[in-house]
C-alpha cells in the first residue's frame, strides 16, 4: 500500500491537485448550475414552484392561462404547459435540497443520469410563452421558393413556400410535417 496524503484544502479554482504525476491529470469540480427537471405528484406544479421560490432555488414551471367555461360564468384559469414537471436551476451537488419540499416525487432521468435542459431552451421556451419574437423580413419570395428560418423556435429548419400573398407568407416544414404561416409588417 501506497502511503499517499492528500491536501484536504482546495485552490481558489476549486482543483483537486493530487500529490504525485498521473500525466497532468487535474481534477476539477462542476460548480456550475444547470437546469434540472423534477417529477411532481400530479397538480402540485404550482405548489412546488412557490416553495422551491420560498427556498430561493430558481424554478421554472411554464404555465398558460385558459378561459373556462362553467354553466353560469367563464373563468380565467392557470394551468401548467407540462404536467407534473418543474424545472430547477442548481448545481449538482445541491440536488437533493428539492427533496425538502413537498409534492417532489424524483428526478427526470435519461440514460441513467438526471435529464439536463440547456438553459437556451429553457429561455426559448418562456420567450416563447410570452410573446417574444424576433423581428424579420421577407425579401421577394415566390411560390416554390425554400426559405431557412434563421430566429425563433424553428431556427435553422427550411421550408417551402406553398402560399404567399400581401399579408403572409405561409411555409410548408416537411421535417416537422407542418405548415406555418408568417404574418408580414408593414415596413
Amino acid at each position: 500500500m501506497l502511503g499517499i496524503s492528500f491536501d484536504k484544502s482546495l485552490s481558489p479554482l476549486n482543483e483537486l491537485v493530487l500529490p504525485f504525476d498521473l500525466g497532468g491529470f487535474i481534477y476539477k469540480k462542476s460548480m456550475e448550475k444547470k437546469w434540472f427537471v423534477v417529477y411532481t405528484r400530479p397538480q402540485q406544479e404550482l405548489k412546488v414552484a412557490s416553495q422551491l421560490s420560498a427556498m430561493g432555488i430558481t424554478n421554472y414551471c411554464p404555465t398558460i392561462t385558459l378561459i373556462k367555461q362553467y354553466s353560469d360564468r367563464k373563468k380565467k384559469v392557470t394551468r401548467p404547459l407540462l404536467s407534473s414537471y418543474v424545472m430547477v436551476e442548481l448545481e449538482d451537488k445541491e440536488r437533493n435540497k428539492v427533496f425538502t419540499c413537498n409534492g417532489i416525487v424524483c428526478y427526470l432521468f435519461f440514460l441513467g443520469k438526471p435529464a439536463v435542459v440547456p438553459a437556451s431552451q429553457i429561455n426559448l421556451m418562456q420567450d416563447h410563452l410570452n410573446g417574444v419574437y424576433n423581428d424579420f423580413k421577407v425579401t421577394t419570395l415566390s411560390m416554390g421558393d425554400f426559405h431557412t428560418i434563421t430566429d425563433g423556435p424553428f431556427s435553422g429548419v427550411t421550408g417551402k413556400v406553398v402560399e404567399t400573398n400581401d399579408t403572409k407568407v405561409k411555409l410548408e416544414l416537411a421535417s416537422l410535417g407542418m405548415r406555418i404561416t408568417f404574418k408580414k409588417q408593414a415596413a
